[in-house]
C-alpha cells in the first residue's frame, strides 16, 4: 500500500513526519493519515510533493516498483543471472539490507587479503 511504502521510505531517510511534511510542503496530519492507510488514494499532486525529498518516483510510491529497478537487462545485456536474482530476493526476505551486504563484501575482501598476505 502507498501509506506503508511512504512510511518505510520516510524512516529509511531518517525523517520524522514533521520533517518530511515540511520538506514536501504538505500537512503533517494529512501525511500521517496517508501513512496509516486511512486514505488509500492520495492525489498525484501530493505524491509528487513527497516523492521529491525522498528521491523516488511516483511510480515507486504507487506500485513499489521503479522502472529502472525492475529491469533485468540493459541494451540487451543481462544485469544479473537468475540465480543472483533469487539469492538477492531471498536475502531481502530474510531481512538482510544493503548495509549488511556491504559489510559482508568488506569481510570477504578482508579474508581474501588476509589469505594472500600469508
Amino acid at each position: 500500500m502507498i501509506g506503508d511504502r511512504l512510511k518505510i521510505l520516510r524512516e529509511q531517510n531518517g525523517y520524522s513526519i514533521t520533517e518530511l511534511a515540511a520538506l514536501a510542503n504538505v500537512s503533517k496530519s494529512y501525511l500521517s493519515y496517508i501513512e496509516r492507510n486511512l486514505n488509500k488514494n492520495p492525489s498525484i499532486h501530493f505524491l509528487m510533493k513527497v516523492a521529491k525529498p525522498l528521491d523516488i518516483s511516483i511510480e515507486y510510491l504507487l506500485t513499489g516498483i521503479d522502472q529502472i529497478e525492475d529491469q533485468t537487462e540493459i541494451n540487451g545485456e543481462r544485469i544479473l543471472d537468475k540465480e543472483w536474482e533469487i539469492l538477492i530476493e531471498k536475502a531481502i526476505k530474510d531481512g538482510i539490507d544493503k548495509d549488511d551486504f556491504k559489510e559482508y563484501i568488506n569481510y570477504i575482501k578482508f579474508k581474501i587479503w588476509e589469505k594472500n598476505k600469508r
